[in-house]
């Protein structure tokens, strides 16, 4: 059972989730990265697997038409985002955040069309867009409004279109806690031994790549986000026509940046989990830490 959210509590939310974009996650850090990168695993020992998940997302939308609508669109921040819209006229990228639409802007041009806006209330008119893609945005939402999102992109879907959006089970599924719970222990692990070895060897430079280690930094770096169940998004979403949930990752950054080293052969066990995940898709799906939502509206 969610919690509830008086009307108040959920535009306070929603203030502080634009204020946190606005003013730290789209922040530029340089070479078209923004200090929102923190949460992804941008080191090269995982970057083939990283860009074959984001990938996956072509074989879902429709390949072409005249609206994509980027729902909470971001700057559109890596180069695979940009291949979505590419047999489109036109990419409506959707943010809460003016800063993220600027960024976005100056990465698509006139290729894109800009409106600040909530996903749980979309400013459209009914069965406009050809294909719709959302990523890592429902869940910011309050929980009470992640079905309206849901129902909304349903609403602005044309006859024949195509919903596309990647959502986060957290530490409710079964990889999402082994996950955070196995990298939780080896980081704590690390830390130990690291302060027994300056008690021998004592350092003078800590320093970290601050892009790599979402904890080196004093600013803020954390806004709210509220993930449900596959259960939930069964029973509240499964009379979507075409509603189907496949794996878009397994684990999460943590683990990632935990156990996958190239000396430990990391790149070899990202293509084994690709591999699993490819032929098993729907169970990952339902039970790895990054679903992607699918559902299509049928034509009348």
């Amino acid at each position: 059972m969610c919690e509830q959210l008086d009307f108040n509590k959920t535009d306070e939310l929603k203030d502080d989730v634009r204020s946190f974009y606005d003013q730290v996650g789209w922040t530029e850090v340089g070479d078209g990265l923004y200090q929102n990168a923190r949460f992804e695993d941008l080191r090269p020992v995982s970057r083939d697997y990283i860009s074959r998940c984001h990938q996956r997302l072509n074989r879902y939308l429709p390949q072409s038409g005249r609206f994509l609508l980027d729902a909470g669109s971001g700057p559109i921040q890596y180069p695979e985002y940009l291949e979505y819209s590419g047999g489109y006229l036109y990419r409506l990228c959707l943010d809460i955040s003016f800063t993220a639409l600027v960024e976005a802007r100056k990465r698509i041009g006139d290729h894109g069309l800009f409106v600040v806006g909530d996903i749980a209330h979309l400013p459209f008119k009914s069965d406009v867009m050809d294909g719709i893609v959302s990523m890592h945005t429902v869940h910011h939402l309050p929980p009470g409004e992640h079905k309206s999102a849901f129902i909304e992109m349903y609403r602005v879907l044309m006859q024949k279109g195509a919903a596309v959006i990647v959502y986060n089970w957290g530490q409710k599924s079964v990889f999402g806690w082994l996950s955070k719970r196995s990298a939780s222990f080896l980081f704590g692990l690390w830390r130990f031994l690291s302060r027994i070895k300056r008690l021998v060897v004592p350092r003078s430079d800590d320093a970290v790549d601050d892009l790599n280690n979402p904890n080196s930094s004093g600013t803020r770096e954390i806004t709210y986000t509220f993930t449900h169940t596959y259960r939930w998004a069964k029973q509240t979403l499964g009379n979507l026509p075409g509603f189907d949930v496949r794996v878009w990752r397994t684990f999460g950054v943590s683990f990632l940046r935990a156990f996958i080293h190239p000396r430990l052969g990391g790149r070899w066990f990202l293509k084994i989990i690709f591999t699993l995940e490819e032929r098993l898709p729907g169970f990952f799906g339902r039970h790895g830490m990054y679903p992607i939502i699918v559902f299509r509206k049928a034509e009348k």
